[in-house]
């Protein structure tokens, strides 16, 4: 193991504490490390929205010199000057928030003419300065990876590394996955088996996810759900069709992985044991209840995109007919969305039912 790489668990940080530190430091040039998939692209999205600012996304190992900044001559002062590719956005007068990805597979002279932007006085892209409120951040593997990353000294000099943890199932499912729509069938899969989010940095591998010793492999990361969600998605459409299973699990294969493709295909047999959200809304305490755990779980993450104002009432009813388990993972995910909650902590029988399950929830 490399001595620089940043590993350990203890000086890791989440999502959240990853985009805390980037807004609050826009002098300091953040380099965000960690395993492949783990979202730290994905924190440009959540930055971007927050201070409302532009965004531009630069992939670093595609880049070519001219890509950057070219030589052009100013004839007036007989001097050349470096004018900086429109990518970067940093003429159109808004401070711009740039993300250099993968720099640390960058070549050698591209990272040298990007250098400067990490500069805390004047930084700049050839000769143009960076508008005042911009914010720069990198993203790499970790050494230990195996992926090809590098970083030399005299940069590390200049930034501030940080780990970026990988996500639990219960953060994913209760964070990013709620908040961006990800399919109730694949988060209660998730939820099933949290193994698939384990990471090899904690000495924990597996079938599902990333191996150091075979990178290549398609694996299950918070990046490859993202993807294998938008097909699940669509699984409607395959139905009636010639060999609609084996449409699903060739995709699935093909995104996350031949033991991830598997095992959600096998899952999808818990759907026939379902009850229809109307029966639950009409008739919460007689509508059936999953025979078996599976089941139950994927009932449960799909009610949580069904939930509102006008059937919150009997589907709290109905999951007081569940397992004390499933109660819990649908109250905390559900008080985990901001457009829920009013309707949720104004509910009397919700207050009750807290008040009656402390234990559970402390």
């Amino acid at each position: 193991m490399n001595e620089t790489s940043i590993v350990n668990a203890d000086v890791s940080v989440t999502h959240d504490q990853a985009v805390l530190l980037i807004i609050n430091n826009p002098d300091i040039r953040f380099m965000v490390r960690g395993e492949p998939g783990v979202g730290k692209t994905a924190l440009a999205l959540e930055i971007e929205q927050r201070l409302g600012i532009l965004l531009a996304m630069i992939d670093v190992p595609q880049m070519d010199i001219g890509d950057a900044a070219m030589p052009v001559i100013d004839h007036d002062a007989r001097v050349t000057r470096y004018y900086p590719n429109a990518r970067f956005r940093l003429t159109e007068g808004k401070p711009v928030l740039i993300v250099l990805d993968e720099y640390t597979k960058g070549g050698e002279a591209i990272q040298n003419m990007l250098h400067p932007m990490l500069e805390i006085n004047n930084p700049r892209l050839g000769d143009v300065s960076l508008p005042n409120g911009s914010i720069v951040y990198m993203t790499g593997n970790l050494d230990t990876d195996g992926v090809g990353d590098g970083l030399q000294q005299h940069t590390r000099q200049r930034i501030a590394e940080i780990h970026l943890s990988k996500p639990t199932a219960q953060q994913w499912i209760s964070g990013w996955a709620t908040r961006n729509d990800v399919d109730p069938l694949l988060m209660a899969w998730v939820d099933r088996y949290p193994q698939c989010l384990a990471s090899y940095v904690d000495g924990m591998v597996n079938e599902f996810n990333f191996n150091p010793a075979n990178p290549d492999d398609n694996v299950v990361s918070p990046r490859t759900l993202a993807l294998a969600s938008k097909v699940i998605k669509q699984r409607e459409i395959y139905k009636g069709k010639n060999g609609s299973q084996g449409l699903l699990l060739a995709a699935l294969t093909g995104i996350a992985g031949a033991a991830f493709a598997h095992s959600f295909v096998s899952f999808l047999k818990y759907q026939d044991a379902l009850p229809s959200l109307r029966s639950i809304e009409e008739d919460p305490m007689t509508a059936i209840i999953p025979p078996d755990a599976g089941g139950r779980a994927v009932l449960t993450f799909g009610l949580l995109a069904r939930a509102n104002a006008e059937n919150f009432d009997n589907i709290l009813k109905y999951f007081t007919r569940m397992d004390e388990e499933f109660q819990v993972i649908f109250s905390v995910c559900l008080a985990k969305e901001k457009d829920k909650q009013q309707f949720m902590f104004r509910n009397k029988g919700f207050m009750q039912w807290m008040v009656a399950n402390q234990d559970l929830l402390g």
